[in-house]
């Protein structure tokens, strides 16, 4: 659906949204957020469909207020309505919903009751919402159970025998329920505008759930009104406003729409409140590139903001650390390896940008580590594999040690001419003087001759990390075979495999997650003591 956002102060015409799923408003307190939201709401028509947990578990202050049609609210009351002789009395938004899906449920069995009655076959038992709102309530509390007792919604935790109401519930498992169920009911190419997503919810699980929550409705866009940069980041399939600023008396506003290469700056990260996760920004961009796919995974400890270029990175961690006094949020980047040597790599990480210990990110799913989980995920022959993709790479290597060792060389040229050629010559007869002794300083056809002996030690050794280390091979990955050694039929198929399994928890994703952050030495962020678990 197309979104229309509200008036811009700088009498520009507003924008639209065309078909974007997920759209995230992020800014200050202070800055007309809530209100930006609730025009955009007015915008949607008969599609709006707003939920909030924190209204939604505490009771209304203005009950005369009209509710939107499609709500929560509307439901209940149809419902109400249209069963005079009983009245619900639900206060909160929670209750009413409950009181809707055990309702629909009722109606649901009486008709499955009704057709069997008649002698009618083939009419399937029926799904209901609340079998849905369990179901997944369920995978997200695992040890919590849902049961269906005298019309009621009671629980009870595994390995007790005692069950309980609502009333017992955290406000956390309280608002996962309500979210699903609510969402549920939304109305079909809903536009559902979602108040504070992260409100009561830990983050270990927010952003899990609200991708599930999405995947259940696809029909429907979802905006979500956020303090929250560790959220609004996780989202892939989005368009950032940031709302600045609101002008009362024109009912108008300041706000950028965020393109998706364009990174949070500092004035972003300043007016965004409760981030508590440090930021790593690397290469790439959000959707074509393998390192925004697999770094997220590899870091889920780190909001990871992919840049671009390896410049932008080192730029950015710059200037970002200049102003930590104001948003207090550590950073790092990282940057391919490509042909920089030890010295290269040393000055880099001085200046908090980490470069792995292979030659370029794809090197990273052909180390030791790696290949042997997804054998083992893929119930191959772990050693068997691992050896096949050694010496497949080794003899690919072997072929290329003259080409490899003349592009690293050039590499070197060019970094020393640089550096040698940005300092003050006093005349231009100085300069001239300085270059042609360079080649000489420099040497070029040693620096070469040293690798090719170098690179040849390696393969002789079979010293397989160090190959990855200088391997610059863009076909590297699909040559080797690593892919159909481990049950792939291709090398995109073998990296969506990786990611699959990373974002589960078994242990071939701990091995490949280590392997990984070895090649890296990246530090683990200090543990927040002050978080609190629902």
């Amino acid at each position: 659906m197309d979104i229309r956002l509200p008036a811009r102060t700088d009498g520009a015409e507003p924008l639209v949204l065309n078909g974007t799923r997920q759209i995230t408003i992020i800014g200050a307190n202070g800055s007309g957020k809530s209100r930006f939201c609730s025009q955009l709401v007015a915008s949607c028509g008969d599609k709006a469909y707003r939920i909030s947990a924190l209204r939604a578990l505490f009771p209304a202050h203005s009950a005369n207020t009209q509710p939107l049609p499609g709500s929560i609210d509307d439901i209940f009351n149809r419902i109400n309505e249209s069963v005079p002789q009983v009245k619900n009395l639900a206060q909160t938004e929670f209750d009413k919903l409950t009181y809707i899906m055990l309702t629909d449920e009722f109606r649901d069995l009486m008709n499955y009751k009704a057709h069997l009655l008649m002698g009618e076959t083939g009419f399937p038992f029926p799904k209901t919402r609340l079998d849905a709102t369990v179901k997944m309530w369920q995978e997200v509390f695992p040890k919590n159970k849902v049961l269906r007792e005298n019309g009621k919604l009671m629980f009870a935790t595994e390995g007790h025998s005692d069950k309980y109401s609502s009333l017992k519930l955290s406000d956390g498992e309280k608002a996962v329920l309500y979210y699903i169920g609510a969402v549920l009911y939304a109305m079909p190419d809903a536009v559902i505008l979602v108040d504070d997503p992260e409100t009561f919810i830990h983050r270990s699980i927010m952003q899990t759930l609200w991708n599930v929550i999405e995947e259940m409705r696809p029909d429907c866009t979802f905006i979500y009104n956020t303090h929250d940069v560790d959220f609004a980041s996780s989202r892939v399939d989005n368009q950032c406003v940031w709302v600045k600023n609101f002008d009362p008396e024109r009912v108008t506003w300041d706000y950028e729409v965020m393109s998706t290469s364009q990174h949070f700056d500092e004035a972003i990260y300043y007016e965004l409140l409760g981030s508590r996760k440090p930021v790593l920004f690397i290469e790439g961009d959000d959707t074509h590139s393998i390192d925004s796919k697999l770094y997220p995974l590899i870091f889920p400890e780190y909001t990871v903001k992919p840049l671009g270029s390896c410049n932008k990175v080192i730029e950015t961690v710059r200037s970002f650390g200049d102003l930590r006094a104001f948003h207090q949020l550590d950073s790092w980047g990282i940057v391919d390896r490509d042909r920089r040597d030890d010295e290269e790599v040393e000055y880099l990480r001085k200046k908090k940008i980490l470069v792995p210990d292979v030659a370029e990110i794809e090197n990273l799913l052909l180390i030791e580590g790696v290949v042997r989980a997804m054998a083992r995920y893929r119930r191959r022959k772990e050693n068997e594999v691992f050896l096949k993709v050694k010496s497949t790479i080794m003899h690919m290597f072997m072929r290329e040690i003259k080409t490899q060792a003349l592009q690293h060389t050039r590499h070197r040229v060019k970094h020393d001419v640089e550096m040698r050629i940005d300092m003050k010559f006093r005349n231009i007869g100085a300069l001239e003087e300085h270059m042609v002794d360079l080649v000489n300083e420099i040497n070029p056809r040693g620096y070469y001759e040293d690798l090719c002996r170098q690179f040849h030690r390696y393969v002789e050794t079979g010293d397989y990390r160090a190959v990855l280390r200088v391997f610059n091979q863009k076909t590297m990955l699909s040559d080797c075979n690593v892919a159909g050694l481990c049950g792939y039929g291709r090398k995109d198929d073998y990296l969506k495999g990786i990611l699959t399994v990373l974002k589960g928890s078994s242990r071939e994703a701990q091995a490949i997650r280590q392997a990984i952050k070895a090649s890296f030495s990246i530090p683990e962020p200090a543990d927040d003591k002050t978080e609190t678990d629902n």
